[in-house]
């Protein structure tokens, strides 16, 4: 190790969030584990704040699948305390989050030196870790996946969720409008309160594909929504392709309800010739310089107010149990933090 701004803090052991087996949340334990050592190119982050995450049910469950035992977490922020040989432009006390590097839902965990995206001095290190994942995913599919423009019209699911709330804040930001999906009318009031210019309660209709249809046409898409943006999976995958105007864009960035089983893409065909695209973060960041950006200008938006990003609950660790039951059941809305 090169530097080391506090070494009177650090502990022989830590509290971290263990996935025991594969399966449902029984599986998890906080374990104490050795406080890791930063190897080269490296840093040791005391961690403020981790992130709860679908991803993480996935890898819980096996469908992303991960030799066991292993620390769950893939996001979160904290401040720097210690360089491994060879790191450059981080120093001990800089305040730092990350996104999409595994096993850090602990008191202190390290990160590649090449992860790490600062956070502006008026941001929040919990605000921070709460933006990471779920604010770099919305800005992927605005931007990079299925761009949106002035006029666009795209369908939300599950609009008062941690990235329903932050798409439908960057879709109108771009010019676009949007027709959001919730599960009661308290979360459609949240999504109009972010922007949404059509809320639908799917609890609340026999027909969701005509009331989508419906919801379009009124922003002038009589022809259906030019995007979907579906993280919710095998409940909403047919309303969504139902949705799409011909050569529209169903963008299915995750499976909250389930996964979508095997398809006939010859209904691709039958739709209007439409696109469907699987998308992950991991590889809308994998470029240094890419992370840098899409993580700067989302910490940079929320500095400045333009995003707001919900933090709707704060767990310890020995909750992380009730946290991803809040998660699995759709029944929180914004994000969820578990907090060493």
């Amino acid at each position: 190790m090169s530097e080391t701004e506090t070494p009177e803090a650090l502990t022989s052991t830590q509290p971290a969030l263990v996935v025991t087996r594969p399966g449902g949340r029984e599986v998890l334990q906080v374990q104490d584990r050795p406080v890791p050592e930063p190897g080269p190119g490296e840093v040791l982050v005391e961690v403020a704040a981790a992130g709860v995450n679908f991803i993480d049910v996935y890898q819980r469950e096996g469908v992303y699948p991960m030799e066991t035992p292993f620390v769950l977490g893939k996001e979160g922020a904290g401040t720097v305390r210690v360089l491994g040989d060879g790191v450059e432009g981080v120093s001990p006390g800089d305040r730092v989050a990350w996104a999409m590097t595994q096993g850090t839902t602990a008191g202190w965990a390290t990160l590649p030196a090449g992860s790490l995206v600062p956070v502006p001095d008026e941001v929040e290190l919990e605000t921070a870790a709460a933006a990471m994942l779920q604010g770099m995913t919305a800005h992927f599919l605005v931007t990079d996946c299925a761009p949106i423009g002035e006029g666009s019209v795209a369908l939300v699911h599950a609009a008062a969720g941690g990235v329903g709330q932050l798409l439908v804040q960057m879709v109108v930001a771009r010019g676009g409008h949007v027709v959001a999906t919730a599960g009661s009318e308290e979360k459609c009031a949240i999504a109009r309160s972010r922007g949404a210019a059509e809320t639908i309660d799917y609890t609340a209709e026999d027909d969701l594909e005509g009331a989508i249809a419906e919801a379009a046409a009124r922003l002038g898409a009589p022809d259906g929504v030019d995007v979907a943006y579906d993280g919710v999976g095998a409940a909403t995958f047919d309303a969504s392709l139902a949705a799409l105007r011909p050569r529209g864009v169903l963008v299915l960035f995750g499976g909250a309800s389930g996964q979508v089983p095997p398809f006939d893409i010859q209904r691709l065909n039958a739709g209007g010739s439409l696109y469907l695209t699987r998308p992950t973060l991991a590889h809308y960041i994998a470029r240094r310089e890419e992370l840098l950006r899409r993580g700067q200008e989302v910490l940079a938006a929320v500095a400045s107010g333009e995003l707001d990003v919900a933090v709707d609950g704060r767990y310890p660790m020995t909750e992380a149990a009730e946290a991803y039951a809040a998660l699995e059941g759709r029944t929180s809305t914004g994000k969820l933090l578990l907090v060493p």
